[in-house]
C-alpha cells in the first residue's frame, strides 16, 4: 500500500514540474513548438517572429508578431501566408498530442497567395507526402497523397486580408484587398459557416455560406456548398456541390437590378453594358464546373433589363480566350441600342439621321466559339425582323452570322453578315431576298413612303467606322432588284404626259428590275427599267444612303398609239428621304422631245447666219468649203500680201 501512495505521490511531482515547466517556458519556446507541429501537420515550413506570448486562462493559447508559411516548393512568389501578427487559442489536450483543436484564431493583416501552375498542381494542397517535381509521387507512377490535417476551429477572426489569385497557365493574376473573414469550424468532419465582408470599391460585399464535410473537402472531396453574395446591385446564389480542384455542379440564382453597381462592388470595374442586354439580371441555371474549367449552363433562363434567352451553353475556360458553343432562344429581341439607331438623329444631329455615338464592339474579343440562335422578332431601331434563325460564329473579334431564316417585311433574306472588329469595326455581308414588302422597308429603312411592290433581290456590302453614321457614310457594294405589280404614290404619270398635271395621284406599273453600285455612301442607278399599262420608264441618279436624301431622273415614255407618239416627261425626285421634292424637268422634257425640231432650228440658224457673214465680209466660198473655212482663207491670204509688201 505504502508503494501505491509512493506512485501516485510520484506522478503528482511529475505532473507538476510539467505544470510548472510549462508555466515558466518562454513564449519563443512555445511558438518555436506551435511552428514545429503546424510545419510537421502542412508540411509547409512555419516561422513566427517578434514577441511571442503564451496564455493559460480562459484559454490556453498563443499571441505572436509576424507570421509566415511557406508556399510550394515550385513556386517562386514568396510565402503562401503572411501576417503582422497571430493569436491562437487551442485545448489543452492538444499539448499531449492527438488532434488540435482551435478554440479561437484571430490575424491582422494577413496577405494569402493562392496559386495555379502551367501544369495544374495547386499551392493550397498542404500536407502532401512523396512530390514529385512533376506532382506524382516518388516512384513517378502512383498518385501523390495528402495527410489528414488533424484540425478544427471553434472560430476565426480575419480583418484586412488580401487574396491573390494566380493563374500561370492563363498568365492572371486576381487581387482581393481589405477582407474581413468570420469562419466556425467545429467538427473536422462536420460543417463549416463563414462569413466575409469584401471592401474592393468602397461599398460592402458580403458572402455568406455553409460547406459540409470540411475535412473531406480539405483532402480534395466534393462536399455540399451553398453561399449567397449581397452588394450593392442585388445578389447572386448559389446551392450545390464544390471540390477544391476546383469543381462546382448546382443551382445558380441571380437577381441584379444594376449589374454595374455589382461588379464595381466586387472590384471588377464599372461595366457599361447596353439596355436590354444586363444592365438588370433576373434568372437561374443548373451550373457545372469540371477540373478541367470546362463550364456548362443547363436550364438556363435569364430576364436581361428588356430582353429575355433562354437555353443551354458550354464553355471552355482553360484556354486564353474562353470558347463557348450555346443553343440560345428568345421571343421579342430589342438590339436596337446595340446597332445604334435613333430615328431622330441621335448625335448625328440634322437631317443625317444615323446615329454618331461610338458602337462599342469590344465584346466581340472576349470568346470565341458557336452561338444558335432562334428568335420570334428582332428589333434593330430602323429596320424590323421577325422569325430569325442564324448561326454566329465569333472568332478573334470577328463574328459571322449564318442567316439560316431570316423573316423581315414579308418576305425571306439568306447569306451571312460580317461584324469584323480586328483593326476596327466594319460590317459587311452577302445577302439574297425574296417576297420583300418594299412599301414597309423603305418606309422603315429610308422613310420613302411612295413606293409599294413586292421585291426580290442580292446585295453585298462593306462598310466601315466607329459609329452607324461614319459605317453608312462609306459603303461600298453592289447589287440588283426585281419587281412585280406595283403603286408610286404621289404623282399620275398618264395625266402628267396628257396633260402636264403634277397635283398628285398614283402610278401603277407592271414590272420594275435596276441594278446598282454603291460607293462612299452612294448608291447609284443608272439601268431602272419599269413598264406600265401605257407606257414605258427609265431612270437613274443616286441614293444617298450616308446622307438620307436622294437625286434620281425619273423618265417615263408614252407607247405608240396614245395621244402623242413617243412623249417623254422626266420627273426629277430631289432632297431629303423624309421629303423629297417631285417636280417635272422642263429643260430634260424639251431635249427629249424636241430632239429633231431642235437639230432644225439650229440648223437654219446656222445657215442664216453663214449667209449674213458672206455678204458682210464679201465671201465666196468655194464647193465643199464652209464659210469659216472660207473666212480663214481669206484672212491668210491678206497676210500673206502684206508680208510681201515689207521685203519689196
Amino acid at each position: 500500500m505504502r508503494w501505491i501512495f509512493r506512485l501516485i505521490g510520484l506522478v503528482i511531482v511529475v505532473a507538476g514540474i510539467v505544470l510548472g515547466a510549462l508555466f515558466f517556458l518562454p513564449g519563443e519556446r512555445i511558438a518555436k513548438i506551435a511552428a514545429e507541429q503546424i510545419s510537421k501537420a502542412t508540411g509547409r515550413q512555419v516561422t513566427m517572429q517578434g514577441d511571442t506570448k503564451i496564455s493559460f486562462y480562459p484559454i490556453l493559447g498563443v499571441s505572436t508578431g509576424a507570421v509566415e508559411v511557406a508556399n510550394a516548393d515550385w513556386s517562386d512568389s514568396g510565402p503562401m501566408l503572411r501576417a503582422t501578427s497571430l493569436k491562437i487559442g487551442v485545448e489543452p489536450k492538444a499539448l499531449f498530442g492527438g488532434d488540435i483543436r482551435i478554440t479561437g484564431l484571430e490575424a491582422v493583416s494577413p496577405e494569402i497567395r493562392l496559386e495555379r501552375a502551367a501544369n495544374g498542381r495547386v499551392n493550397w494542397e498542404l500536407g502532401v507526402e512523396g512530390v514529385a517535381p512533376s506532382g506524382l509521387a516518388e516512384d513517378g507512377v502512383t498518385p501523390a497523397t495528402s495527410k489528414r490535417l488533424a484540425l478544427t476551429l471553434d472560430r476565426a477572426l480575419i480583418t484586412g486580408a488580401s487574396v491573390i489569385y494566380t493563374d500561370h497557365a492563363r498568365g492572371e493574376t486576381q487581387e482581393f484587398r481589405n477582407m474581413d473573414f468570420d469562419l466556425r469550424w467545429p467538427d473536422y468532419e462536420g460543417t463549416a459557416t463563414f462569413a466575409t465582408v469584401l471592401r474592393q470599391a468602397g461599398d460592402p460585399v458580403t458572402i455568406e455560406g455553409t460547406l459540409d464535410r470540411v475535412g473531406a473537402f480539405i483532402e480534395g472531396a466534393v462536399s455540399n456548398v451553398a453561399a449567397t453574395i449581397r452588394g450593392p446591385g442585388g445578389t447572386v446564389g448559389f446551392s450545390g456541390r464544390a471540390g477544391v480542384q476546383p469543381q462546382l455542379d448546382g443551382r445558380l440564382e441571380i437577381d441584379l437590378s444594376s449589374t454595374r453597381a455589382f461588379l464595381a462592388g466586387l472590384g471588377l470595374g464599372a461595366v457599361d453594358l447596353p439596355q436590354g442586354f444586363g444592365q438588370s439580371v433576373k434568372g437561374s441555371a443548373q451550373v457545372t464546373l469540371t477540373e478541367a474549367m470546362r463550364l456548362s449552363l443547363r436550364e438556363m433562363v435569364l430576364a436581361l433589363g428588356g430582353n429575355s434567352l433562354s437555353g443551354a451553353a458550354d464553355i471552355d475556360l482553360s484556354g486564353a480566350v474562353p470558347r463557348i458553343n450555346a443553343q440560345l432562344n428568345a421571343g421579342a429581341l430589342d438590339l436596337s441600342r446595340l446597332a445604334g439607331a435613333d430615328s431622330n438623329g441621335g448625335g448625328g444631329g440634322g437631317d443625317s439621321g444615323w446615329s454618331s455615338a461610338p458602337i462599342d464592339a469590344s465584346g466581340l474579343s472576349l470568346v470565341n466559339g458557336e452561338v444558335a440562335l432562334v428568335a420570334d422578332s428582332i428589333n434593330l431601331g430602323d429596320l424590323k425582323l421577325g422569325k430569325t434563325r442564324t448561326l454566329m460564329t465569333l472568332d478573334a473579334a470577328r463574328a459571322v452570322f449564318g442567316l439560316r431564316e431570316l423573316r423581315a417585311y414579308d418576305g425571306l433574306i439568306t447569306g451571312e453578315f460580317v461584324v469584323n472588329n480586328r483593326a476596327g469595326l466594319s460590317v459587311g455581308g452577302t445577302l439574297q431576298a425574296s417576297g420583300i414588302n418594299l412599301e414597309t422597308f423603305l418606309r422603315d429603312a429610308m422613310e420613302i413612303r411612295r413606293f409599294s411592290a413586292s421585291a426580290s433581290g442580292d446585295l453585298t456590302f462593306l462598310g466601315a467606322g466607329p459609329s452607324v453614321q461614319a459605317i453608312m457614310n462609306s459603303l461600298s457594294g453592289k447589287g440588283a432588284v426585281r419587281t412585280g405589280r406595283g403603286v408610286i404614290s404621289g404623282f399620275d404619270l398618264d395625266r402628267l404626259m396628257r396633260s402636264g398635271d403634277l397635283t398628285g395621284g398614283t402610278t401603277v406599273f407592271d414590272a420594275m428590275s435596276a441594278s446598282f453600285t454603291i460607293d462612299k455612301g452612294n448608291l447609284y442607278n443608272r439601268d431602272l427599267a419599269m413598264s406600265l399599262p401605257l407606257a414605258r420608264a427609265s431612270g437613274e441618279g443616286r441614293v444617298g444612303l450616308g446622307a438620307r436624301d436622294i437625286d434620281y431622273l425619273f423618265t417615263p415614255v408614252l407607247l405608240e398609239g396614245e395621244t402623242r407618239k413617243g412623249l417623254a416627261i422626266p420627273v426629277r425626285i430631289r432632297g431629303p428621304w423624309a421629303n423629297p421634292k417631285i417636280t417635272p424637268d422642263l429643260e430634260k422634257a424639251l431635249d427629249l422631245n424636241l430632239k429633231e425640231e431642235r437639230k432644225k432650228l439650229e440648223a437654219e440658224a446656222e445657215d442664216k447666219l453663214n449667209r449674213a457673214v458672206e455678204k458682210k465680209l464679201d465671201l465666196a466660198p468655194q464647193e465643199g468649203q464652209s464659210t469659216e473655212d472660207a473666212l480663214k482663207q481669206k484672212l491668210e491670204d491678206k497676210a500673206m500680201r502684206k508680208l510681201k509688201k515689207l521685203f519689196e
